[in-house]
C-alpha cells in the first residue's frame, strides 16, 4: 500500500515577499489547471459531473471559493517552502 512520505516543510519560514509571492503562484497554479482541464474537454458546470466533464471551478482564480483558492495556494506555499528546504535560494 502506498504510503505518502513529503519531505518535512515544517520548520520552513518564508521571507513576507515570499509569501507574497504564494498567491500570483496560487492563481497561476489554478490558470494551467484550467487550461489542462478544457485542453481535455471540460466545461464549466454548476456542478462537478466526470462523465459529463463539468466542473464549477472552470472560472478565474478571484470567482474561486476561498476553499478552493486554498487549495491552490497550499500547493504554492508548499513549493516553495520545497524548494527552500532542498537549500535553493530564490531571489528576484
Amino acid at each position: 500500500m502506498y504510503k505518502p512520505n513529503p519531505i518535512d516543510t515544517s520548520g520552513v519560514k518564508l521571507s513576507d515577499d515570499l509569501l507574497e509571492l504564494t498567491e500570483r503562484i496560487a492563481e497561476n497554479v489554478h490558470e494551467n489547471w484550467s487550461a489542462g482541464r478544457i485542453a481535455d474537454g471540460w466545461v464549466y458546470g454548476e456542478t462537478r459531473d466526470d462523465k459529463k466533464k463539468t466542473t464549477p471551478c472552470l472560472v478565474p482564480y478571484a470567482q474561486l471559493t476561498e476553499e478552493e483558492k486554498q487549495y491552490d495556494r497550499n500547493t504554492a506555499l508548499e513549493t516553495l517552502k520545497l524548494i527552500v528546504a532542498l537549500g535553493y535560494k530564490i531571489g528576484k
